[in-house]
């Protein structure tokens, strides 16, 4: 196998900055013995840092990024070929080439479709899904709306700006009470992490939730908390030249009512780079039917496919056991989910798993190149001086 320069980006302008340099570092970890990692740190000021030293997560408990790195562009060119580091009086701009890259940011600017489309406008193979995909599994609203058109079940569900908000609070806490009930679930349409997520169960703590929520987005999705329902999850890999196929099913037993922020990442400590979502308490697999466990896995497929997302997914599902209906309610995109732990009892290890997910960012990357992006129309030529257009 060849080895190849594989860009890790991580940190990045965004809330979960902390989970994200975490997530980098495990894939620096699992990928190191296979292929030349180079480290790509992202400050929450929006700064781009490089060097092999930054493959430690010693320098980020330190705050010792800027003294380990070097201060790097990623241009939006085709012939850039990979990190730009500028030079100062003694040397040049110097090139750091990249074959591909896997993007770690979590959250906005990096799950987002941001950061995808730089690194199509730079012409690097990356992984995980494209721009389009990356987007919409982003924005809860847009996603279920994405669902809904292929058929999926989706909860119960209705969408709130900040500018409603303001000008008819009551009424939307009206709306919210017909359409959802109590208790429901209220979240910034464009986050992950539980990070601004609160759970109302009345119109005092429906307020206050929507309130936490718009500082975080100026949409927000009010959904019906799905009591005497249990989760399952389940992840789906495809893309490149591979038939989505799904995991086996898990069940999350979270320790609160739901899954908070640091139900996810801090109860099991920051101390290693194993820490995080793969310590959480879980069913692997799911204690369900076959017949359910093949009914969310089916589900899981179709929403990966719905929103024509690339590389590994998870996608949570809600199932109640006595009447066998099932209901998605959301799919995360790497880097919201490698979740490779779904994945070990299949015989593919995390390093497995990001070496196809590599595969697939080439082969997506070479089918793409085979499209036409340019047609000559002659319209210049024709123009004759005179202004054209509507």
């Amino acid at each position: 196998m060849k080895r190849l320069a594989v860009g890790v980006i991580f940190g990045g302008r965004s809330v979960e900055h902390e989970v994200s340099v975490v997530t980098g570092h495990q894939v620096m970890e699992a990928l190191g013995d296979h292929h030349d990692v180079v480290p790509i740190y992202v400050s929450r000021e929006g700064a781009w840092y490089s060097s092999p030293a930054l493959d430690d997560l010693a320098v980020f408990r330190k705050n010792r990024w800027v003294e380990a790195g070097e201060q790097a562009i990623l241009a939006p060119s085709t012939d850039a070929g990979g990190l730009l580091v500028p030079g100062g009086r003694l040397r040049g701009t110097r090139t750091i080439p990249l074959d591909v890259v896997i993007p770690a940011i979590h959250g906005t600017f990096g799950e987002d479709g941001t950061l995808q489309g730089l690194l199509e406008l730079a012409d690097l193979p990356y992984t995980g899904s494209g721009v389009v995909a990356s987007a919409v599994g982003m924005d809860k609203v847009m996603m279920k709306a994405a669902f809904k058109a292929v058929g999926l079940p989706t909860v119960d569900h209705t969408m709130v700006t900040s500018e409603e908000l303001q000008d008819a609070g009551d009424a939307v806490l009206d709306r919210c009470e017909q359409i959802i009930g109590y208790p429901a679930f209220v979240k910034p349409s464009r986050l992950g992490s539980s990070v601004g997520i609160g759970k109302a169960k009345d119109r005092s703590s429906l307020r206050d939730a929507l309130e936490v929520a718009r500082r975080y987005d100026h949409r927000i999705l009010v959904e019906r908390a799905m009591e005497g329902c249990i989760e399952i999850n389940c992840s789906v890999l495809g893309g490149g030249t591979r038939t989505p196929r799904a995991s086996v099913c898990e069940q999350p037993v979270p320790w609160e009512e739901f899954l908070s922020f640091s139900d996810k990442y801090l109860r099991g400590g920051k101390s290693s780079k194993s820490s995080g979502m793969a310590g959480q308490d879980r069913r692997v697999p799911a204690p369900i039917s076959p017949e359910l466990t093949h009914l969310v896995q089916s589900d899981a497929i179709a929403a990966f496919s719905a929103i024509d997302a690339s590389g590994v997914a998870r996608v949570d599902c809600f199932l109640r056991e006595d009447t066998g209906e099932t209901w998605v309610m959301e799919i995360n995109t790497t880097p919201g989910s490698f979740s490779f732990y779904l994945w070990e009892p299949t015989g593919l290890n995390f390093s497995s798993l990001l070496l196809e997910l590599i595969d697939i960012a080439m082969e997506t990357h070479a089918a793409k190149s085979g499209l036409m992006f340019s047609f000559d129309s002659g319209l210049l030529e024709g123009a004759g001086g005179v202004k054209v257009g509507g």
